[in-house]
């Protein structure tokens, strides 16, 4: 492994919370970064990163990347319509390798638009896991489980997660329990996948309150609301991430911020369908660790994570009619550090001593940013991706200088091609 020294850069750190630019010099000696050089290497290579702000890699913190295929497939339709007549039937239809090229097609604007790190819930077992493992991008990877008890009708899904951590987990590639949502996935099998999460030391994520009709089935079926609902039977702790939460009713927020779960918000998603604005000022208000995702590319239907962090400032702010809601500084954390806490993995979302070299190159003079009058608003307002010059990942480059190290562009946009003719 290349050991680096980079100099010249403006660093974006967080220091008790709080984002911190500097000038300091930066060692990257087996995957870690370091503040001092250590002995001396003469085979550390030296990276100008002058004009550049160097700064953690972003964390997608829920995504299907798989529907890349899916790409403006199922646009402008209701949710019910989306998910359940067009999205489901092109899922079973797909062969498994389908899902290979599609993470790829993923993978490829992850790192172009600076995502070093994203969580998956998948479909096509080994596919995800693999493609990040060639790509060099780290991922928190989960099948999606469903069914009435995970040790029959839902055991071979689960034998699949299984089989999928045997086989990949690494330094890099991690896996996640991943039930998909209370209305395909029986209290029994929740239950026996927060049991599972516990033996097994593994995180746990689920959709939840996506919809009016979710909130609303879950109310006439059980008399509460879906958070309630999860809080009753015991899935709710902090080892548990939400993605979505936008129908928020009652003491629901109350709850969520007593079990210590974490929220992933995907504000461009959630009004593409339809299904409304999550509570952001009051999850920010209450203390609730609140991280961003873009979902999937048949609802998004963009992976880019600076887009998502414009759209999420400014349609909160223009929904609470308040300039001040949900500012820049927030939105940066919330797509670096708060991730890194709802993970449990303090090595990532940050530059500091110790940490993993998860880090992006983000150019100073592009047009969009410059002049460099406020660089934390600029992430937030200016930025639409294409200003990221280099994406490293645990120590290694996975783009530099706009060209992809590890994806072959056109074997992927080939491959993408031949699959969409023939299955979609």
């Amino acid at each position: 492994m290349t050991d680096y020294k980079i100099i010249n850069g403006t660093v974006l750190s967080f220091e008790g919370g709080k984002p911190v630019l500097s000038d300091r010099t930066l060692y990257i000696r087996e995957g870690i970064i370091h503040f001092s050089p250590g002995s001396e290497n003469d085979s550390r290579e030296t990276v100008d990163a002058r004009h550049m702000l160097v700064m953690p890699g972003l964390i997608n913190m829920h995504t299907h990347a798989y529907m890349t295929l899916m790409r403006n497939y199922a646009d402008d339709v209701p949710f019910q319509e989306w998910l359940f007549n067009r999205v489901m039937p092109v899922e079973d239809n797909l062969p498994a390798e389908a899902a290979y090229w599609a993470n790829q097609l993923a993978f490829m604007e992850m790192i172009q638009t600076g995502t070093t790190c994203f969580v998956d819930m998948h479909m096509y077992p080994r596919q995800s896991a693999l493609a990040a493992k060639d790509a060099g991008l780290r991922a928190y990877i989960g099948r999606g489980l469903v069914g009435e008890d995970l040790y029959k009708d839902g055991y071979s899904r689960f034998k699949q997660a299984l089989e999928e951590r045997e086989e990949f987990e690494s330094d890099t590639i991690k896996f996640i329990l991943s039930p998909h949502a209370i209305y395909s996935c029986s209290e029994k099998l929740l239950r026996q996948v927060t049991e599972e999460a516990d033996r097994l030391h593994l995180l746990k994520q689920t959709h939840l309150s996506e919809s009016v009709t979710e909130l609303n089935d879950c109310i006439r079926a059980h008399g509460k609301t879906p958070v309630k609902y999860l809080q009753d039977i015991g899935f709710l702790d902090q080892n548990t991430i939400l993605a979505h939460c936008v129908q928020m009713q009652g003491d629901d927020l109350d709850i969520i911020k007593q079990s210590g779960a974490s929220i992933v918000t995907n504000v461009a998603s959630n009004a593409k369908l339809g299904n409304g604005i999550a509570p952001l000022s009051q999850m920010q208000e209450k203390g609730i660790s609140v991280c961003i995702g873009t979902d999937g590319a048949a609802s998004n239907n963009s992976l880019n994570l600076f887009r998502e962090m414009g759209l999420l400032s400014l349609i909160h702010k223009g929904h609470c009619r308040d300039c001040m809601a949900i500012p820049s500084d927030y939105i940066v954390k919330a797509a670096t550090c708060h991730a890194s806490l709802a993970l449990k993995e303090p090595r990532i979302g940050n530059i500091a001593e110790g940490s993993a070299a998860d880090i992006i190159f983000v150019d100073l003079k592009a047009p969009s940013l410059f002049p460099n009058n406020n660089i934390l608003s600029s992430l937030c307002y200016s930025a639409n991706g294409s200003e990221v010059d280099s994406v490293m990942v645990n120590g290694k480059f996975v783009m530099r200088k706009k060209e992809l190290l590890t994806i072959d562009r056109e074997k992927v946009y080939h491959e993408v091609n031949r699959i969409v003719k023939n299955h979609l």
